[in-house]
């Protein structure tokens, strides 16, 4: 494993570190951390037709490009996490005057999110180094991806979240026998605790923008739009346009390394854009890419997509430097498109919360204001499920009528709705 992870380096200072050296953080400036690969080695070592003729219908088909081993875990969930489908809806095509538009529903992982690829490989990651208990602090999601893949092994985890966080999140987190503890506060204050506590248990923490394997496991999701859509792409075409939901950062900062680290094996002859979308109340790091800096201003939260609902971005740097960098953008979309949106995808049989619907509102605004023309080719990426916020859901709707049991009563409705009769 050590032959193809050679170390850390700094997103900021730049300063390089060897694999026993640090664990999280830059220890001279704070910055997020770049795990690096041996390049050279994997590109002797492998080809793209290892991977695309691999039968592994996981994220773990993608082996030779991770920093950990194989994790073991066979018939398990941890061995279940990525390989989500992508849909081309011809309603929204139409609907929305696409001629390529492609949606990856991260929904379809074993917690219905897209935190289980972190998660995933956290956990490898600590049964690696041997550590007892693995922590993190989550608004729902993340703690749940853990909660999960860590009871499929039999790894135990603890998560502090908001006692504000949806209770069908908090459900999840139970029902897979972690050790829950609920903060008076908001997720920047969770997290923080949850950093105290590791330091003073000796917990391996995976808080997301703090753990540098967090962002090597988001980034299998550009390795499966590689493999699942741009390889099928004329070369001819402009690149693929992604529109990615941004909370603190580090889905777009992830996804990002992985088209990096297919563009430095000669895998990958064209970068896609990488569009970051920011809820307007919740929006630090739109702030700072509007602003052309990388530098990140808190700001106070207040959002209905809790699940990128972010004070202050622990991976905000990252962030703004993946649209910077990849000629694209960040929008801000309200709350009210944001509920649209999770309506306008369900008659087409996707089921979105709020932060992945995010996502499709941002594209819509990108449409609107010609960022996007009818001819771009488009991704969107729906990170978790509907079911995990039930009440943003029945904003989406109209209340179900409820009629008598009665035949008569039934014609009389369905007379109203013009159809059905």
């Amino acid at each position: 494993m050590e032959q193809k992870f050679q170390g850390y380096q700094c997103s900021l200072c730049g300063k390089k570190y060897g694999v026993r050296e640090v664990q999280y953080t830059c220890p001279q400036d704070g910055g997020n951390l770049d795990v690096l690969l041996d390049y050279d080695h994997i590109r002797k070592t492998f080809q793209v037709k290892d991977i695309t003729d691999s039968c592994e219908e996981s994220l773990w088909r993608y082996l030779p490009l991770l920093p950990v081993g194989d994790p073991g875990g066979v018939g398990t969930p941890l061995r279940m996490a990525g390989w989500t489908p992508v849909y081309s809806p011809p309603a929204l095509k139409s609907c929305l005057g696409l001629r390529y538009l492609w949606i990856k529903d991260e929904g379809r992982n074993p917690t219905a999110s897209f935190k289980d690829r972190a998660s995933s490989v956290v956990v490898a990651r600590t049964r690696e180094m041997g550590s007892e208990v693995v922590v993190t602090a989550s608004t729902g999601n993340a703690g749940a991806a853990l909660a999960g893949m860590a009871a499929a092994v039999g790894q135990k985890a603890v998560i502090f979240a908001p006692k504000t966080a949806p209770a069908a999140k908090i459900a999840q987190l139970l029902i897979y026998g972690a050790q829950v503890i609920l903060v008076d506060g908001n997720y920047d204050q969770a997290f923080d605790l949850t950093i105290e506590a590791s330091q003073e248990f000796g917990w391996y923490c995976r808080n997301t923008g703090f753990n540098p394997f967090t962002a090597e496991g988001k980034k299998t999701a550009a390795f499966e739009i590689w493999e699942q859509v741009i390889l099928g792409l004329d070369p001819k075409m402009e690149a693929l346009s992604v529109f990615i939901p941004v909370g603190d950062g580090n889905i777009i900062s992830g996804i990002h390394k992985g088209f990096k680290d297919l563009q430095q094996l000669g895998w990958l002859p064209k970068m896609p854009r990488l569009f970051g979308i920011q809820s307007e109340g919740s929006a630090a790091v739109a702030n700072a890419f509007f602003a052309k800096t990388d530098r990140i201003t808190p700001v106070v939260a207040d959002t209905i997509a809790d699940s990128i609902s972010v004070d202050l971005p622990r991976d905000g740097t990252r962030a703004v430097r993946a649209a910077t960098q990849t000629n694209g953008a960040y929008l801000t979309v309200p709350d009210s498109e944001i509920i649209r949106a999770i309506g306008e995808l369900g008659p087409v049989g996707i089921f979105a919360e709020p932060a992945g619907a995010t996502a499709y509102a941002g594209l819509k605004k990108a449409l609107q204001n010609g960022i996007i023309s009818a001819d771009s080719p488009v991704l969107v990426l729906l990170t978790g499920n509907g079911l995990k916020d039930i009440k943003a859901a029945m904003q989406a709707v109209k209340e179900a009528p409820v009629i008598e049991p009665s035949l008569s009563a039934l014609k009389k409705l369905l007379n109203g709705w013009g159809g059905y009769a």
